[in-house]
């Protein structure tokens, strides 16, 4: 599950602010929002065979996220959609890559928490590495005691960098022998693994939380098209432990890992009591569409 460094990336240009520069050497400054408060949204996009997947709907959070924010200064859907395929083609990159694109609220003139110090607009960074999908081919879930952000303090709806409650269950994860934190809302209700959103198939349905608590993921939103174009019966709902624990199948979902699945959660083994499996249907449909779609790279 710990991902190991890919010589392929060893000589990666990075784009900050319309420049081109050398890993080794690219940097932003310790006044930038995303240094001082982790104040920054982003988005994991992936790229197939030339084209950008789902590029339009990353953008859209992107900038609605900006938007929640309050950010000044943000750039224009053109140069940030421009700034991806200048990234990509720097580092002649078609295939099998995954992009890390980050807004910070910009640099401030000194540091502190008010974003009126930010007077020089936002910072953006395109990170473009060779990864194929990072995930194994089943995981384990360990359920955390760091329960998920409510909407009361941080709404899941902003794709934010402020990333401490995720990383602290991935930690728990890490100490528990598994491979993703299990997070919870404030009910006990299943929410989302520490880095993806989850699904559970039970009598040949589909389930997954409501998006109140979770990240409303692009590939979750992605296998929810698809199980409705393929009328593979698929609900959101409020899901407890237990309907986890007996569900015939569990998956994860991300644009890290794709459509990952889960082996066992807190030492109970997922069995498929099932004929068949609804898993296999929805990855090659998946893998059908990545085939196909997405913004061919300008």
């Amino acid at each position: 599950m710990l991902q190991q460094f890919n010589p392929d990336n060893k000589d990666l240009l990075i784009y900050i602010d319309g420049e081109m520069i050398h890993r080794d050497k690219a940097g932003i400054s310790v006044f930038d929002s995303a240094v001082q408060g982790g104040d920054a949204v982003w988005e994991g996009i992936r790229v197939y065979k030339g084209r950008v997947f789902s590029l339009e709907a990353h953008l859209d959070r992107l900038f609605d996220s900006a938007h929640a924010m309050l950010f000044a200064g943000v750039p224009s859907r053109e140069e940030v959609r421009q700034a991806i395929f200048t990234t990509l083609k720097a580092n002649k990159m078609t295939d099998g890559v995954h992009i890390r694109l980050t807004l910070s609220r910009g640099r401030k003139i000194t540091s502190g928490m008010d974003p009126r110090l930010n007077q020089q607009g936002c910072t953006l960074i395109v990170v473009a590495e060779h990864k194929p999908p990072v995930y194994p081919e089943t995981i384990t879930l360990a359920t955390s005691s760091t329960r998920r952000n409510s909407p009361m303090s941080i709404d899941s709806k902003i794709h934010h960098n402020n990333l401490i409650n995720n990383i602290l269950a991935k930690i728990e994860a890490n100490n528990a022998g598994a491979d993703a934190g299990l997070m919870l809302d404030k009910d006990g209700y299943i929410s989302e693994a520490n880095g993806v959103n989850v699904f559970s198939i039970r009598r040949g349905v589909v389930y997954t939380p409501h998006a109140d608590y979770c990240l409303p993921g692009i590939t979750r939103q992605t296998i929810l098209d698809i199980c409705k174009d393929n009328d593979i019966p698929c609900q959101e709902k409020r899901l407890s432990l237990t309907e986890f624990y007996t569900a015939d199948e569990v998956f994860t979902t991300g644009t890290m890992g794709e459509l990952t699945k889960v082996a066992s959660i807190d030492g109970r083994d997922i069995v498929n009591k099932s004929e068949g499996s609804v898993l296999d249907r929805l990855k090659q449909l998946f893998r059908e569409l990545t085939a196909t779609k997405g913004t061919p790279i300008a």
